[in-house]
């Protein structure tokens, strides 16, 4: 099948049909949908050769991601690379590492080599100011997922953290806890102030004072979840739950309960955030909250494949809280009204 053939069956102009592959404005809803519903029909499959010879494009996106939890990587790949196929595009992934001091010269060597179209900035790069600073000086159009500055900036995804931390906090007070510990993440990602930001919310609201021994950072690695655990658990009165801004480091505390005999949830209730594969295979599953990665990295390709001149545009997607089988009510304890 050729371009030709879509024209014909669609009944528009070959221009017309190239716009629509290519994304373009100019083209009504009604007549974007028949020549998609023909291509789609027809399974045509434009040459990515010819398409970029057509144009100034490359079809050619680019990830730019760094970040500790491998399933966190995996689901924004995989979210984008799903509305790349649907549009024709390529998906590069690029790896990102915010103490090289070659970090400038590789992404600007990316744009340079490639020619993409694009990139999608994930934390903490979405917040490198001297990334923001080189993608808006070459004119490179960019989407951030889940930025914490200069928010307007672009076009960005992302998810309430601390409306969702204040809600996993709000879980093990109304199950009875009142010392209740939380181990931040990586400051460098600003999810990490806004879920321990969440997390003080919900104890305030709540009237519960908030013992500074009891926040602990942590940088979203396993391991620091159970260092961090383990002095925790070392203190003259431990804590009776604790929530960690990630399913890796409630992990982590989950082993060191288990290494120090403390049972779970029975002794220790623990809870994490995103929901990632670790959190339904530990024993017990973890109650987390849900954060829809992969959906965040389709929405974040959608808008990135948007027409030239598309607004700014912030899209918030929802979150959910899964109870399972690591929080329960301590020993003893007394619900609040």
């Amino acid at each position: 099948m050729t371009i030709k053939d879509v024209s014909r069956e669609a009944g528009v102009s070959i221009k017309t049909v190239s716009r629509v592959l290519n994304n373009e404005k100019y083209v009504g809803a009604e007549t974007r949908a028949r020549v998609a519903a023909v291509v789609e029909r027809l399974n045509f499959r434009p040459s990515s050769a010819a398409r970029v010879l057509a144009g100034r494009r490359s079809f050619q996106i680019a990830l730019i991601c760094d970040n500790p939890s491998p399933y966190y990587v995996y689901e924004m790949q995989s979210g984008i690379r799903d509305r790349c196929e649907e549009a024709g595009v390529r998906m590069i992934a690029q790896p990102y590492d915010r103490q090289s001091s070659k970090l400038l010269d590789e992404i600007e060597s990316l744009i340079d080599s490639i020619q993409i179209d694009g990139l999608i900035l994930t934390p903490p790069a979405s917040d490198c100011v001297e990334v923001l600073d080189l993608l808006s000086a070459r004119g490179v159009p960019f989407v951030r997922v889940s930025p914490g500055i200069e928010v307007m900036l672009t076009s960005s995804i992302f998810i309430d953290n601390a409306r969702a931390a204040a809600e996993v906090t709000q879980h093990l007070i109304d199950l009875g806890h009142r010392r209740i510990a939380h181990i931040s993440g990586d400051p460098a990602f600003a999810a990490s102030a806004q879920r321990t930001a969440g997390y003080l919310n919900a104890m305030r609201a709540s009237g519960i004072a908030v013992d500074p021994a009891l926040i602990r950072t942590g940088n979203f690695y396993f391991t620091s979840g159970g260092s961090e655990a383990e002095a925790l658990l070392a203190l003259p009165s431990p804590p009776t739950a604790i929530f960690a801004a990630s399913d890796d480091m409630a992990a982590g505390a989950l082993a060191a309960a288990h290494r120090l005999g403390v049972r779970v949830p029975e002794a220790l209730s623990i809870a994490g955030f995103d929901d990632t594969a670790i959190s339904r295979v530990v024993w017990p599953p973890l109650t987390t909250i849900h954060q829809p990665m992969r959906q965040m990295a389709y929405a974040a390709a959608d808008l990135l494949l948007r027409p030239t001149g598309a607004p700014i545009e912030r899209r918030e997607l929802g979150y959910e809280l899964v109870v399972r089988g690591s929080t329960a009510a301590p020993l003893g304890s007394v619900p609040l009204d």
